[in-house]
């Protein structure tokens, strides 16, 4: 699983900037093609909720898919044998 921001249902409230636990959302600099600034990921293979979501067959956090008032926050299935990189934090 990997964590995608629909840039088109975005509106830029910066929300799951400020309530990720793993840091993973940064304020955006660029406006999109709407004129809206919408937050950029920093490192998304730091969400354990990406990685290990299959492993325990369960949501670990999902907090930023919940904070979301636009619903703009979602996971997507990845390819098979998609090179993806792991990050496990102390």
């Amino acid at each position: 699983m990997k964590l995608v921001i629909d840039e088109s249902r975005c509106k830029g409230c910066n929300l799951c900037v400020l309530v990720c636990p793993y840091s993973i959302f940064q304020e955006g600099k660029t406006p999109n093609r709407r004129g809206i600034v919408v937050p950029t990921l920093d490192r998304p293979e730091r969400c354990t909720n990406c990685r290990l979501q299959h492993l325990y067959g369960r949501m670990l956090c999902g907090v930023c898919s919940m904070i979301c008032p636009d619903q703009a926050i979602h996971w997507e299935e990845e390819k098979p044998f998609e090179p993806h990189r792991v990050e496990v934090e102390f």
